[in-house]
């Protein structure tokens, strides 16, 4: 059991850069989607002066830079935020549980991208390379 311990305490930050990275990817794709109509979906070509649209600016950019691990303590911050204001302005209107009221993803992301504002990128991560992980 220590053996399994001592691993996976090894491998702890190179597991949050990889928690990170698919963050980044499966937040990405929001705006993506949003701006660059990739994937198709419904909140594609969404006006950029709406709620969505402000959005979608902060998924697109923030994305990107969580994925590459750039600023990732203050990016992770602001997106945390985004992300609550997200879920109590779409979601909790719709009833107290997020199971029901479809604000799963929007509480799941605030609470993983405040965890990045405080346990920084990890070691795999531009941060890291430039001393600021």
């Amino acid at each position: 059991m220590a053996a399994i311990a001592e691993t996976a305490t090894a491998w702890a930050p190179r597991v949050r850069s990889i928690l990170r990275i698919m963050t980044g990817l499966l937040f990405l794709q929001h705006g993506t989607s949003k701006y660059l109509g990739f994937p198709q979906s419904q909140m594609t070509g969404v006006d950029p002066t709406s709620l969505g649209g402000i959005a979608g600016m902060f998924e697109l950019v923030g994305g990107v830079l969580i994925v590459i691990g750039l600023f990732t303590r203050p990016v992770a911050f602001l997106l945390s935020g985004l992300m609550a204001a997200a879920y109590w302005i779409a979601h909790a209107p719709g009833g107290f549980f997020p199971l029901l009221n479809g604000g799963e993803l929007a509480a799941l992301y605030c609470f993983v991208f405040l965890y990045f504002a405080c346990a920084g990128a990890g070691p795999w991560s531009v941060d890291a390379t430039r001393g600021k992980a």
